[in-house]
């Protein structure tokens, strides 16, 4: 049991996800239905695309601080520029995707530390979003409205979404030939760039994939809230780590989980919800959700270590 949890990272988040879920019915037996299923995980999509986005970031050994003020960014140009001419509103998304390319390009290019760059460049995308939407306001495009409250027969789009976003990341991050050269620039940069591959354009692709999830979480949360507000997702910054690191991935060596994350992810917003249940003051909810992370993770490390004495 030690080895199978150690060696199969994905196992304790996946469990982890059960037995918060299990507690949370317990709780609220009425949550066990379409309906309350779809209310506990409703935010839990944008969250998802955000934890992958940073995952593009950490796989490649870097971590970005500006993912939540990127992601109120595009919810604010989703909830105004998009809404009112379409053509221009794509135009500008697709144009952040570039500037988050080159934005990894520059980091690799000079040499610099990814953690400030991002950090100061949050400032940037805050700065813009504030001047596209001084105040909260904007509508969704009734075209992502109608997406993202679509009803699936028999589980809500919550869940089949997320099941959807973790197998095709799977296939991209882990199955594919791309995706596992990225990872190999996080595990070892210097052997894939004599391997002739060209590590500037690694760098920029990473970042790229990451400007694309975090252009979808942004979508998605306006398709949800059906408005926007330029300090909307900053959360997201510290949730995307979290989640990460809860779905089994690590800040160094390449080692990321594509399902994992999405289960971290998931973990999170259920963890909120349960936390709500329990009548815990607001106050004191960012707090224990720390402390749920701490403990997955404490377990991750005792079975790690645990595996490594009996081997």
């Amino acid at each position: 049991m030690i080895r199978l949890f150690a060696r199969h990272r994905i196992l304790l988040p996946a469990v982890s996800l059960i037995v918060l879920l299990a507690a949370t019915f317990y709780m609220q037996p009425r949550a066990m239905s379409y309906f309350g299923i779809n209310l506990l995980f409703n935010l839990a999509i944008p969250i998802a695309l955000a934890t992958l986005a940073q995952m593009m970031i950490m796989m490649v050994n870097d971590i970005d601080l500006s993912l939540g003020a990127f992601i109120s960014l595009v919810a604010c140009i989703t909830a105004t520029v998009l809404h009112d001419q379409p053509v221009l509103g794509m135009a500008i998304l697709a144009a952040l995707i570039l500037a988050y390319a080159c934005l990894g390009a520059l980091i690799h290019w000079l040499e610099l530390p990814a953690i400030v760059v991002t950090l100061g460049m949050s400032f940037v995308w805050a700065g813009l979003a504030l001047t596209i939407l001084p105040s909260p306001g904007g509508s969704a495009p009734a075209w992502l409205r109608t997406v993202m409250t679509v009803k699936p027969p028999l589980f809500p789009m919550a869940v089949v979404a997320a099941v959807l976003i973790a197998g095709l990341s799977h296939v991209l991050v882990i199955r594919s030939g791309i995706g596992t050269v990225l990872r190999g620039v996080g595990g070892n940069a210097a052997s894939v760039g004599r391997a002739g591959w060209p590590l500037l354009r690694l760098k920029a692709l990473a970042y790229a994939l990451a400007g694309v999830f975090g252009v979808l979480a942004g979508m998605a949360l306006v398709g949800l809230t059906t408005s926007a507000d330029a300090n909307i997702a900053l959360r997201y910054t510290l949730l995307s780590i979290a989640g990460v690191i809860l779905g089994g991935g690590e800040f160094v060596g390449g080692r990321v989980s594509a399902v994992g994350a999405v289960i971290g992810a998931l973990t999170l917003t259920l963890a909120a919800s349960f936390l709500s249940f329990l009548r815990l003051s607001p106050d004191w909810q960012i707090g224990a959700q720390g402390a749920i992370l701490i403990l997955v993770l404490t377990a991750r490390l005792i079975f790690t270590r645990r595996d490594r004495t009996q081997g």
